[in-house]
């Protein structure tokens, strides 16, 4: 039944959603679900804010605390809660770790309830689940214990000591800033000096730092140290277990900012990839897929699709902009009645997406690897079409007609560089980063615009191909890893092969 005219929408939900502890593939698939049907998203300081883009197209509102630093007063956050939720809004609140543990979730659920608002609360991987996991500390194990505490550390006097320190295994939040009265006061309660203990910052994420130490010296490693917040403490006889299990901190890239340069839409495949190792991925896209300054010269061959013998992608671009332009043409695939060659396997992918065949696919992804592949086949006198990128290597249209075919590229897409890049990579760059990954030539033209050559003295370079490492070579910069096969998973390797040597 619809609303009358004038009369207020009904309520949206509000999703009160634990994030998890940082690393954004541990939040559980409902809060993903919830988040990309967010109409705004509330979000705090130990968020994750990548998980932010699982809701692109939502308001975004930063509501986060850290210690000493409280803009937005809890009150504010409840009211706006209700107020979008009144609005007609689907809200989320996402919170870091579980919202319901040191999250202030109750509250927050509270003032929801007492306001008549529908919510749901969708629990997270709390901060000490996800840290015990990524540093090696079983947060229970039989032959160590059977118990754990969980403590804030915001008010250590309001704790009873004696019958917390009689917990086999302590987790202490938010302890940093009290962490000599904390120890001091279990030390006096009897608990052992010899304790094993650690500190956790940014626990599961690329980040993730540990300072592992004793109960006796815990305060005084941590001020050695200076552990700032975001940390978590564990101490108990299970933290010994740290050495043998810390498996994280062992993968192969933990500890590399690897920077990718390719369009932001591209990035997700290579983020994983290189996350998965264990690095920290710096996006800096320096290109932006735009389309062509004109679609004439695209529409006039789609017209004329029938006439072609071969069709001919060289990029995912490629297939996706001249099927975005054959759809809003007159025609459809069954005008095409030629074969199909394709330069790469994720561009071939793209193609079999639509149940087509490829009928050439070059046994290495550049243009001189097609040429070879086209060499098996008759072409003289054939036309061929070649939608791509407005700029890009004349070798293939150009060998292709010195063996007698009648060749027409077109511009489905542009290449530009982002707005945004340039503050961007004054960012990243402030803090030079262990790799800088180039996928093609236009990538390591336009980062080159956006900083001095210069600026990568101290950063290794990792390169997707031959095409792209002459392209290095002729602005004065030596690759230091090269692709093989010419894919993120074969740049990946290099990396790994690099950083091994």
């Amino acid at each position: 039944m619809s609303e009358s005219p004038g009369n207020p929408p009904a309520p949206g939900l509000v999703s009160l959603i634990g994030a998890g502890p940082g690393d954004p593939g541990l939040i559980t698939v409902r809060g993903r679900d919830a988040l990309e049907r967010a109409q705004c998203v509330l979000h705090d300081h130990l968020a994750n804010p990548a998980l932010l883009k699982l809701a692109p197209h939502a308001e975004h509102i930063y509501v986060g605390k850290k210690r000493s630093e409280h803009p937005v007063p809890q009150s504010e956050i409840t009211g706006l809660l209700i107020r979008k939720s009144l609005a007609g809004l689907r809200t989320a609140r996402l919170k870091g770790g579980d919202p319901y543990l040191f999250g202030r979730g109750g509250e927050e659920a509270e003032a929801l309830a007492l306001a008549g608002i529908p919510f749901e609360v969708i629990p997270g991987v709390t901060a000490s689940l996800g840290i015990g996991a990524y540093c090696g500390v079983p947060l229970t194990h039989r032959d160590h214990n059977s118990a754990v505490t969980f403590i804030t550390g915001h008010d250590p006097a309001a704790i009873n000591w004696p019958a917390v320190a009689a917990s086999e295994t302590l987790v202490i939040y938010m302890g940093l800033a009290s962490i000599t009265e904390i120890t001091a006061r279990l030390l006096a309660a009897g608990r052992s000096p010899e304790t094993p203990a650690i500190a956790v910052r940014w626990g599961t994420r690329p980040e993730q730092s540990t300072l592992r130490s004793t109960l006796g010296a815990l305060a005084g490693d941590i001020a050695g140290a200076r552990v700032r917040p975001p940390a978590t403490i564990l101490i108990g006889d299970v933290v010994a277990l740290s050495d043998r299990l810390n498996w994280y901190e062992r993968l192969p890239l933990y500890g590399q900012r690897i920077v990718l340069t390719r369009a932001g839409e591209q990035s997700a495949e290579s983020s994983s990839l290189l996350t998965a190792l264990g690095a920290s991925v710096l996006e800096l896209p320096t290109i932006a897929i735009l389309p062509p300054l004109s679609w004439t010269a695209l529409d006039t061959a789609i017209e004329g699709l029938t006439t072609y013998d071969w069709l001919v992608f060289t990029s995912v671009n490629g297939v996706r902009f001249f099927l975005e332009r054959l759809d809003a043409s007159r025609h459809d695939l069954r005008s095409f009645r030629g074969r199909i060659a394709v330069i790469g396997e994720r561009t071939r992918d793209a193609v079999q997406k639509l149940h087509l065949k490829v009928d050439l696919l070059p046994r290495e992804f550049v243009a001189e690897s097609l040429l070879e592949a086209f060499a098996g086949h008759p072409i003289a006198g054939q036309r061929i079409l070649i939608p791509r990128a407005e700029a890009a290597r004349e070798v293939l249209p150009d060998t292709l007609r010195t063996r007698g075919a009648s060749v027409d590229v077109v511009p489905a897409y542009r290449n530009a560089i982002p707005e945004e890049a340039a503050a961007r990579a004054a960012e990243i760059f402030r803090d030079p980063p262990h790799w800088i990954t180039f996928t093609a030539a236009s990538t390591v033209k336009n980062l080159l615009a956006l900083v001095p050559r210069e600026a990568l003295a101290h950063t290794r370079i990792a390169s997707i191909g031959p095409v792209t490492s002459d392209a290095l070579r002729q602005h004065g910069l030596c690759p230091g890893a090269e692709a093989s096969p010419y894919t993120m998973a074969g740049l990946t390797a290099a990396i790994l092969r690099a950083t091994r040597s």
